[in-house]
């Protein structure tokens, strides 16, 4: 296993010489690390799926180097969608849209529809430019366990099975982008994420939300049980107050809890309140608390606005029933 510094120009050079000749990379994104491969090359995205034993029926975004190059892997409608690159590209918002025939049918999990988006990293840009490739990229993480949104994260998890990881350092949303489905005559969001709706809502106005759950995803981050810990994870109600009693039991907290003692640990998401702080955090604070040998892991509720709306749907679908 190989990681080498995302700001060294020849890892770089490295990393897109892996991906155009059929291999996997990890590398650093604003959102999360993704496992990323030639989008276009059926057997390198079979890779992907292999590794992280990832269910074939569940789709791949594919990132781009640029909004303009949208039009080659996806038919972008009139409209909307066009303001929303403009206004969010680049950055942790992606789009569903009707795919072209260079996108093979791997990577949609057979759907007629594509997910497409720009980073932000820098290093996921020169990636995608140096490989002259678009890249298809879930997390770079076993499926269905906790995001990585650091290099070593990918490390321990994956090992040997990615060809080079690229450390950029600590991701800096820390949740993975908001998805936006115009598959169909109105625009529908079916995953809250970097970008908060109010956001996108401020430009479109009001978007249907996809609320539940699904065993058969049209974009990735629907599965009924995602995001899970090791350790059991209790999402507590607002009034609810845990008292350990005897128990190894951690509490992963938005802000500092008024009584902190009697739990083996506390994980603070952000001393002030802030949901952005919170959101960047809440993927390391789980695997520190997941690390611990717990007998539970108690999560506090967050105030459904902004990027709460997004760390509660990772938090409940974390969450034991």
């Amino acid at each position: 296993m190989e990681i080498a510094e995302a700001s060294n120009h020849e890892a770089i050079l490295e990393a897109a010489r892996i991906i155009r000749r059929g291999g996997l990379i990890a590398f650093p994104t604003e959102t999360v690390y993704g496992l990323g491969a030639d989008a276009c090359n059926p057997k390198a995205v079979a890779k992907i799926f292999e590794v992280k034993r990832r269910p074939s029926f569940d789709p791949l975004i594919v990132h781009l180097a640029d909004a303009g190059s949208a039009s080659l892997y996806g038919v972008v409608p009139k409209g909307i969608p066009g303001e929303l690159m403009a206004r969010f590209w680049p950055g942790p918002l992606t789009l569903v849209i009707p795919k072209t025939a260079a996108i093979p049918p791997i990577v949609t999990a057979g759907l007629d529809t594509v997910a497409l988006r720009v980073p932000s990293h820098p290093a996921a840009l020169a990636l995608i430019r140096a490989a002259e490739r678009a890249i298809a990229a879930p997390s770079a993480n076993l499926f269905g366990t906790v995001s990585p949104t650091e290099a070593r994260h990918v490390a321990d998890q994956l090992g040997d099975a990615v060809d080079l990881i690229l450390d950029g350092g600590r991701c800096a949303v820390g949740i993975e982008s908001t998805i936006i489905s115009f598959a169909a005559a109105r625009p529908r969001i079916l995953r809250a994420g970097g970008v908060p709706i109010e956001e996108i809502e401020r430009l479109t106005g009001p978007i249907e939300r996809f609320t539940g759950s699904s065993d058969r995803p049209e974009a990735p981050g629907q599965m009924t049980r995602h995001y899970a810990t090791r350790t059991p994870l209790k999402l507590l109600e607002a009034d609810e107050v845990p008292v350990p009693s005897g128990s190894r039991v951690g509490l992963l907290a938005f802000t500092p809890p008024l009584h902190p003692e009697g739990y083996a640990a506390v994980e603070v998401l952000s001393n002030t309140g802030d949901l952005r702080e919170a959101a960047a955090n809440l993927f390391a604070a789980l695997r520190r608390l997941d690390a611990l040998g717990l007998e539970i892991i108690a999560a506090c509720p967050f105030p459904e606005r902004d990027l709460g709306i997004a760390i509660m749907d990772r938090l409940r679908r974390g969450a034991v029933s």
